[in-house]
């Protein structure tokens, strides 16, 4: 091994798409002698940590030449993979885990200020704090001044292998569908408020074939009341360069830009702070088609500078306002703060500047308890496995402990009847044991002392969502994934970026995988999520397509009597018909971690005065929407049942399903029943938030509407003696019901439990 403090700074000083290749100059900066040493490009994929080396081709003094293609990576080419690039002459690699590294844990507690800078997070945040190197690789340099411009393409596969800079200055590569670029080289705020911003900016894409127009600078304050200022921004194509980047016909959609931003045209206010966020809008034509794209908050991009001394205070009617550009310290985000700087003023941001400090202090004291606390139980629960193990004990979850419901459910009660032999525990989370209590089945408190004992010497795991990471699954249990739906909205890996609070793209996805990695089973309802759960979990064990337990209740308890019983269980009127509006949640709506915002956009009112009579509606929130909708005006006609503990019953007793991109359509479909899909923001779910797997507007069982007057038309429509599902109900079953006929259950304890005793 080398001594410690040998290597300096390596660096990529040359990089050139060639051939379809890339071509890199490495300079290694050593204090030792070159010759007779061989050296490595060390490759490491942030998610997968799969590593792979690619010896370097000495060219002249410390300059060394590598040749990368597709067929050098690691891993095949999939979306949102990110590979940070080392220089080494030691072919070993530092694999420790960092055992401190909890990030989702149980216990886990972010600060208001940490949580918005996750928010805000860009996926060019560098990581490599969170690896520990060690004094025989180095982290590679990046000295090229637009590095994007030299991408591979796979067109069959449709993504790009895009070479980029940190914002700590360090080589890396990401695989990417499509990858809006922007780059500041120069922030200056002039005499008179005016603030310039210049560098280079565009959009590659390997799906769509974007030719970008116009841009346009978009600054826009957050908040209940939203507001927006657009500014033009002058933008030059530069192609002169791409000569010295690539040497293909290809001319990629990156531009020289300029805009200037005159502050005193921003709106504020005297009575409170406002913060504006930078972003950047793509006017371009697809294929004669006019469309615009827009970035995430722009971030500085650049950790070594420190944006300071950018604050002018300008008297507006004789008030004087203080303008301040900024960046946000963990993420780099850029923003202006807006404020009025009176005496009054100044003397409440004091204030309130030491309570932010003072609230950070305690935010940090926090999460050492936390962290504390996590080691313990970890501790513990690996102290306990090693106990003796409780052979045929099965612990069951759903939905972290909040339900008696899903496919843990299915299992459980099949194994019940089946297999009395087994014993069967129930992890509850406190506040949510009534319907345990009161079908007489054995719980215990999830996370409780009980729970780690019973949990570490269980024979089995049923679990339908994911554990905390700072579980370790013992050797001698067998973890069984149900998980929860069929896949319409991109998933884990698949998924380019992440809106969900208390995470970013990046974490979200390395605590997926490793979670992922610790299940012994996965059950898929056919070969469609066969296909997505095998990629985008990265689950290489067994899979077992069987269709979906919780689906057999649905074909073999849909009856009358079964109807007429639960409708009286839940003191429904049996006279009218039932309507069932079950939407999904929103990543980026949300009060705080795991409590996310629903805005009820369907008009109760329009719809009680047009079909009250005839029907009632329920209405099912998803598990993790925080909503407590007040139904007062609307007794007798709408029913909030968002914790019932299972859906099943919902949709037996329902004769229409409403929903939007909630996967409760492939369950309903078993019923054979008239959906509809009530989808007033369908543009940005589908472009901006999640994305979906398949042409949900062409292959949807039933039709997709934007208003509550379409809703109407549509009940009134499934009254009609002649009325029938429409024609793409039935390739729709064929493709995702197939397996599912009341058997489901039945299939996945023969492989699990009957396979293993009956060995």
């Amino acid at each position: 091994m080398i001594e410690e403090g040998i290597h300096k700074k390596s660096v990529v000083e040359g990089l050139k798409n060639h051939h379809e290749k890339l071509e890199m100059l490495i300079r290694i900066n050593d204090d030792m002698p070159l010759t007779d040493r061989e050296f490595y490009l060390f490759m490491r994929e942030r998610v997968s940590k799969q590593e792979l080396f690619l010896p370097l081709v000495h060219q002249e003094e410390n300059l060394f030449k590598l040749v990368l293609n597709e067929a050098s990576l690691p891993l095949a080419l999939e979306q949102g993979q990110t590979y940070n690039l080392y220089v080494t002459d030691y072919l070993s690699t530092n694999k420790e885990e960092d055992e401190d590294e909890l990030e989702d844990s149980a216990y886990d507690s972010d600060s208001e200020e940490e949580e918005e800078e996750v928010k805000e997070a860009d996926i060019n945040t560098d990581i490599e704090s969170e690896e520990k190197t060690s004094n025989y690789k180095r982290r590679l340099k990046m000295e090229i001044e637009k590095p994007e411009l030299t991408f591979l393409e796979n067109k069959d596969a449709m993504l790009c292998i895009i070479p980029y800079r940190t914002d700590k200055g360090n080589a890396s590569l990401k695989i990417k569908r499509e990858l809006k670029v922007v780059k500041f080289n120069h922030i200056e705020l002039n005499k008179g408020c005016m603030l310039s911003l210049s560098g280079y900016a565009g959009v590659l894409s390997a799906e769509h074939p974007y030719e970008i127009k116009e841009a346009k600078l978009l600054l826009k304050k957050n908040g209940e009341e939203p507001i927006e200022h657009r500014f033009p921004v002058n933008i030059t194509h530069i192609k002169d360069e791409v000569i010295e980047y690539r040497d293909d016909q290809h001319v990629p959609q990156l531009y020289q830009f300029l805009a200037e931003v005159p502050l005193e045209e921003l709106t504020y206010s005297l009575n409170k702070r406002f913060v504006y966020r930078f972003y950047l809008e793509f006017i371009c034509d697809v294929n004669g088609v006019e469309e615009t794209l827009t970035t995430t908050s722009l971030v500085l991009g650049d950790r070594s500078n420190k944006l300071k001394g950018l604050v002018q205070i300008h008297k507006r009617n004789d008030v004087p306002i203080r303008y301040e550009v900024y960046r946000k310290k963990k993420r780099q985000t850029l923003g202006i703060r807006i404020n009025d700087y009176t005496m009054k003023t100044r003397a409440k941001y004091y204030v309130k500047s030491k309570w932010k400090k003072f609230k950070k202090k305690i935010s940090k004291i926090k999460k050492v308890r936390n962290r504390l606390v996590t080691r313990t139980f970890k501790t513990t629960f690996k102290l306990a496995s090693k106990l003796s193990v409780k052979k045929k004990t099965v612990v069951f979850e759903s939905f972290n402990g909040k339900q008696f419901s899903c496919n843990p459910r299915g299992i459980y009660e099949y194994m019940k009847e089946h297999h009395p032999e087994y014993t069967l525990i129930w992890s509850v989370k406190k506040g949510h044991e009534a319907p345990f209590k009161e079908k007489g089945i054995y719980y215990i408190n999830r996370l409780s002392l009980k729970w780690i004992f019973a949990m570490a010497r269980a024979e089995y795991w049923v679990v339908n969502s994911r554990l905390p990471l700072w579980v370790p699954k013992p050797d001698h249990t067998t973890y069984l994934q149900t998980w929860h739906g069929t896949p319409l909205k991109r998933l884990a890996m698949d998924m380019d970026e992440v809106h969900m609070p208390g995470t970013n793209t990046k974490k979200y996805k390395k605590n997926f995988t490793k979670e992922a990695s610790n299940w012994d089973y996965l059950i898929s309802p056919n070969a469609y999520s066969t296909e997505i759960f095998t990629r985008a979990f990265q689950f290489q064990k067994t899979m077992i397509e069987s269709g979906y337990p919780r689906n057999d209740f649905l074909h073999n308890q849909n009856n009358e009597e079964t109807m007429r019983a639960l409708k009286q269980k839940m003191n429904l009127p049996l006279d009218k018909k039932l309507i069932l509006y079950a939407p999904t949640w929103r990543d980026d709506q949300f009060y705080k971690k795991g409590q996310y915002k629903f805005d009820l956009d369907l008009d109760l009112h329009e719809l009680r005065a047009a079909i009250g009579d005839e029907y009632i509606i329920i209405l099912r929130m998803h598990y993790l929407v925080a909503e407590n909708f007040d139904l007062g005006p609307y007794e007798g006609f709408a029913y909030d049942f968002s914790h019932y503990e299972d859906i099943r019953d919902l949709y037996m007793i329902s004769d229409l399903l409403i929903t939007d991109y909630s996967s409760v359509f492939f369950d309903y479909a078993n019923l054979k029943r008239p959906m509809l899909f009530y989808v007033p923001d369908i543009e940005t779910y589908r472009d901006k938030l999640r994305g979906f797997y398949f042409d949900f507007e062409q292959e949807a069982p039933g039709p997709l509407v934007k208003e509550t007057a379409s809703v109407i038309d549509w009940v009134r429509e499934t009254e009609q003696p002649d009325f029938t599902l429409p024609a793409s109900f039935a390739p729709f079953y064929e493709k995702f019901c197939y397996l599912e006929t009341g058997e489901s259950s039945k299939r996945v304890v023969e492989v699990v439990f009957d396979k293993k005793h009956n060995a």
